[in-house]
């Protein structure tokens, strides 16, 4: 990795950081600097804008992450209830790079741009939208494979699993406990069961 390259990256990395901990709003480029110890104008050099380095958090970080996460579970998923349960409670219980107390990255972002930019809705409406169909298409394969019932509708239940997922991540930060997913997991974990 040249030089350039390895600034940049350095940048989105300490800004993801920021931007998690405080909000996107809130924290400004000057503070981003001096985290990463770049000067103003290797910043400026690598993006024009805050919102340009907004957008390459998104499509430059969380993409590939949220690709690993999120959709390669569903690749070779033989019980796709299954698959999305141990996705829930891995992100929720298990992933160190989540904390209860600051949410969900992609949430929060869509919380604090998508009103206000088209771009950072079209890319964080991207993630979001691989997200479902990876689960529609493993749910699809399930209903094939007699794992769960051919009367299913796949998109309900991976818009439900979706939006129960980012709804819980925000009540989580707001109770700052664990303990709320445990209440959600335990009611994914029965409708689930309603599904086989």
């Amino acid at each position: 990795m040249k030089k350039s390259e390895a600034t940049r990256l350095t940048i989105l990395q300490k800004a993801f950081e920021l931007i998690y901990e405080n909000g996107y709003q809130t924290t400004s480029v000057d503070e981003i600097i001096a985290t990463t110890q770049v000067t103003k104008g290797a910043f400026y050099y690598h993006f024009k804008t805050k919102d340009e380095m907004g957008l390459a958090i998104i499509r430059e970080l969380m993409m590939p992450n949220f690709k690993n996460t999120f959709i390669e579970p569903f690749q070779n998923s033989v019980n796709p209830l299954d698959t999305i349960y141990n996705l829930m409670y891995n992100l929720l219980m298990e992933n160190e790079s989540l904390k209860v107390e600051y949410g969900c990255p992609a949430s929060n972002f869509t919380q604090e741009m998508a009103p206000w930019n088209i771009d950072f809705t079209k890319a964080l409406n991207e993630l979001s939208l691989q997200w479902e169909k990876a689960m529609i298409d493993s749910i699809e394969k399930g209903k094939i494979n007699g794992v769960i019932k051919s009367s299913v509708n796949a998109k309900e239940v991976a818009v439900f699993t979706l939006s129960g997922y980012w709804g819980i991540r925000n009540l989580g930060k707001l109770e700052n406990s664990k303990s709320v997913y445990l209440v959600y997991l335990k009611g994914l974990n029965s409708y689930f069961d309603s599904l086989k």
